[in-house]
């Protein structure tokens, strides 16, 4: 497993609720390659509860969508924007449960349209939820001018 770096750590108003480390109220989620797969892993609070122990679907949606955002960004190269995120529960997430696993992978591209599997799957393996991502990503340029996109040499300074 291969450790993505966060290229827009360190600029100014970056405050991403699912990715920034300096949110006070975020999910401060960190990302790793893994064969085809952008991987996350987070153990969730009694703060995201939906129901009595159970983690909020809305974060759950967040979760998968920002996995495939990061594929856009990792394996694509540039940004993009959610244009659908087709979700289904498969079983409720106990927040008592410990790290969930959050996977994504793309499985096609088409023109500027970018098609993506999602999952979360609970501390013994059980996939909890899936979703398909649609999102509509930019060219390159685009990316490094309105969505501050660096490479890792450009965001270390080199």
């Amino acid at each position: 497993m291969k450790l993505i770096e966060n290229p827009w750590n360190g600029i100014s108003g970056y405050n991403c609720f699912a990715c920034s480390p300096d949110n006070p109220i975020g999910l401060h989620l960190t990302f790793a390659e893994e064969d085809d797969y952008v991987v996350s892993y987070w153990t969730p609070d009694q703060n995201f509860q939906g129901w009595l122990n159970t983690l909020h679907g809305g974060i759950i949606c967040t979760l998968m969508d920002e996995l495939a955002g990061w594929v856009v960004t990792h394996k694509l190269h540039t940004c993009g924007v959610t244009s659908q995120l087709n979700t289904k529960f498969k079983q409720r997430v106990d927040t008592t449960g410990g790290a969930l696993k959050i996977r994504a992978r793309l499985r096609e591209t088409k023109r500027n349209l970018a098609f993506i599997d999602c999952e979360v799957l609970a501390s013994d393996g059980t996939v909890c939820a899936t979703a398909e991502a649609v999102y509509f990503t930019y060219p390159r340029e685009v990316a490094n001018t309105k969505f501050f996109l660096r490479t890792p040499d450009e965001a270390n300074g080199k």
